[in-house]
């Protein structure tokens, strides 16, 4: 099976971590170790370089990279391949004292000052400018290294600019998207509301603090150009890597973040080969049950694979022990790390790479947890529990290259989920569209099923089952969409706030949810409850009590089937849940909050209609399935608190090779991975 992430056979999956070698350059006796003890640990990969600006160039001008390539000889004599990143993160301070414009400037229109890192304009020419510079002298030094299999663009990007340069370039974004008629954009954003109408192009604003905040569409627009900057910028970083390296075929990734608010990701997707992301589960904490975060885990690699679902995903970052930068930065409990390691590759991951290798001895993550603590030991819980992963990695090196094949898919939009936070109404508390989204895809798990995180843009033909949760902002091309793929035979499920909006944050006329979706599921929202923590409704449904909570719509059948209703308040006996059969397919609407437990018999329900096959697990078990060209891997864990039994298996165990049959009994914070 050809390994899809970087292209080319590898035979292995990558267990690595951020390598910082440049942070100990006067300390030869510990670089000198740190190759010893990655092979102890089974570590096969070192990513080098995320945030070594000052090393390469401590002045402007004056370049240092033998270091770098010293490095990188070793690691490959010694079997240990590189990605190497851009080192742009974190700008050196020389170039801040001399070209200010390349800091940014925050929500009040002040300019930051020099510190931390990713405060830089990505508008500023001056900071592409050195950027340009700085890769292309890594790309022809290092860019044809036989140990080099990955590039890695800069560092979890994130964050807005203010500045003019950002300011002018919004306003350019705006014609375009307007085609230059200001009539259009004020039509478009309402802005005769509060006597907020433009002249001209020239009179937009970014959406200060301090300045209009008062137009949706305007906040609204913002974050798609702060998304459209990062996609246009890192194209200037992909473009200069392949013009200066010899080997045009490495292949360029960047390493993404969770559901990360600041960036609709399937914008950045589109620029990179692979897909790779920084996972931090906040395990252990006061406010879920373990099982809740594990499952968290697994709606985000979905979420993050699926921004190209036919390939596997690297996980570029992780803690081996604890972090620094939470609340409460506790460490992982014992088979935690290798649980929550097997389920990334359950999910999709060819990689398991952690932050970072050794701990730096001062900044700011010198309490971040590391392979190599402040000891300098070996003979530590944490490095033990890292040697066996790449233990475990290493007997399971067959499933690279293999892939998911899922029939059910919940919706998730960035432009959904900004579009519902600009907005009035509701509760500033609890819209939580990410959650919601998320918590549909956990009603699935105790049914054996696994989805996939799609965007309304992907292919619908591909699935029986699609969920799209509070699909607020919905364009009339969606709607359409989403009508062919029930009158050819699939199942949808849509719920409270749907259709309330165009792609400019205008309300659709005529009633939600809007154009078209009133005849797909045959039912009217004529209004919206707002639940306070205190309020109490629920939902009769085949002799049971769903309990709502935080919203309730109240809806008009028209043509659809009611197969629940409220059981109080003035509302009590009208329609809460309906079903439509439309085409051949059936179209559910779900006018309420659920709590998560209750949502059982609504999933049994659409799974059944969709022909999705139903595995009744026991509680706490999760299962994953990847697809190879000849076998089928299958794994299990027990992510609850006690010992569950699985039955009707059949294969081999890829952990100890025993052949299994019938059944098996996991233990809390246990696996089984079988290969068929």
């Amino acid at each position: 099976m050809k390994n899809y992430a970087l292209g080319h056979p590898v035979n292995k999956l990558i267990h690595g971590c951020d390598y910082n070698p440049d942070q100990w350059l006067d300390r030869s006796d510990i670089l000198s170790k740190d190759i010893e003890y990655m092979k102890k640990a089974g570590i096969n990969e070192a990513t080098l370089g995320v945030f070594s600006w000052s090393a390469y160039e401590p002045v402007e001008g004056e370049f240092h990279f033998e270091w770098l390539t010293e490095v990188m000889d070793r690691l490959y004599e010694n079997g240990i391949s590189t990605i190497l990143a851009t080192p742009s993160g974190a700008r050196p301070i020389w170039m801040d004292q001399k070209y200010p414009e390349v800091m940014r400037v925050d929500g009040m229109g002040h300019r930051n000052r020099h510190g931390f890192r990713h405060n830089h304009c990505l508008s500023s020419e001056v900071f592409r400018d050195k950027v340009r510079i700085i890769d292309g002298k890594l790309a022809k030094i290092a860019g044809d290294h036989p140990g080099l299999i990955a590039w890695h663009i800069s560092n979890e990007f994130g964050g807005e600019c203010f500045c003019d340069l950002c300011k002018e370039k919004f306003r350019d974004y705006l014609r375009k998207r307007f085609n230059n008629d200001i009539n259009l954009l004020n039509h478009e954003w309402w802005s005769s509301f509060w006597s907020a109408k433009y002249n001209d192009f020239s009179d937009i604003e970014p959406p200060y603090q301090n300045g209009q905040n008062a137009l949706m569409a305007l906040k609204l627009e913002w974050h798609r150009f702060t998304t459209y900057n990062y996609a246009d910028y890192i194209s200037v970083e992909i473009d200069t890597i392949r013009e200066a390296s010899q080997n045009k075929d490495i292949p360029i990734t960047t390493n993404l973040m969770q559901r990360f608010y600041d960036i609709d990701y399937r914008e950045l997707a589109k620029k990179i080969d692979f897909i790779s992301w920084d996972s931090y589960p906040k395990f252990h904490n006061d406010l879920e049950r373990y099982e809740d975060t594990m499952m968290e885990s697994a709606f985000d690699h979905a979420l993050l694979r699926c921004l190209k679902k036919d390939k596997p995903f690297f996980l570029m970052e992780s803690a081996p022990a604890h972090v620094n930068w939470m609340d409460y930065n506790k460490l992982k409990r014992p088979h935690v790390h290798d649980q929550f390691s097997c389920q990334t590759v359950a999910c999709g991951s060819d990689s398991i790479q952690y932050f970072q290798w050794r701990r730096s001895r001062g900044g700011a993550e010198q309490f971040h947890g590391a392979v190599m603590d402040h000891s300098g030991s070996t003979d530590t819980r944490v490095f033990r529990d890292v040697a066996y992963t790449g233990e475990v990695l290493g007997k399971l090196a067959e499933i690279e290259g293999t892939v998911k094949k899922n029939e059910a898919a919940v919706i998730f939009e960035w432009d959904c989920w900004w579009s519902i936070d600009v907005s009035g109404g509701f509760s500033r508390h609890t819209k939580k569209y990410d959650v919601t989204c998320m918590d549909h895809f956990k009603s699935l798990i105790p049914f054996g099923v696994e989805a996939d995180v799609i965007s309304v843009n992907d292919d619908f033909e591909d699935y029986k089952l699609i969920i799209a949760p509070m699909l607020f902002l919905i364009r009339p091309e969606t709607i359409d969409k989403m009508k062919r793929f029930v009158e050819n035979g699939g199942v949808l499920l849509a719920t409270y706030m749907t259709g309330y909006v165009n792609e400019n944050s205008l309300c659709y006329e005529g009633g939600f949810p809007g154009d078209g979706l009133k005849e797909l599921f045959g039912i009217v929202n004529e209004e919206i409850d707002t639940l306070y923590p205190s309020d109490r409704n629920g939902i009769s449904m085949d002799g049971k009590t769903l309990v709502v909570k935080d919203y309730a719509e109240l809806i008009k059948p028209i043509d659809a089937e009611v197969i629940g209703t409220y059981t109080d308040d003035f509302y009590k006996d009208t329609a809460a849940i309906t079903c439509k059969r439309y085409g051949n397919g059936k179209a559910y609407y779900q006018a309420a909050r659920l709590l998560n437990e209750d949502m059982g018999d609504l999933v049994r329900k659409i799974l059944n209609d969709a022909g999705i096959k139903i595995r009744d697990l026991l509680s706490g078990i999760e299962h994953h399935v990847r697809y190879g060209d000849d076998h089928i891997y299958e794994f299990y864990f027990n992510i609850g608190e006690e010992p569950a039994e699985v039955s009707d298996l059949d294969g081999t165990d890829m952990i100890t090779g025993d052949t299994v049959n019938g059944s098996v009994t996991i233990l809390p914070r246990r696996y089984l991975i079988l290969k068929k």
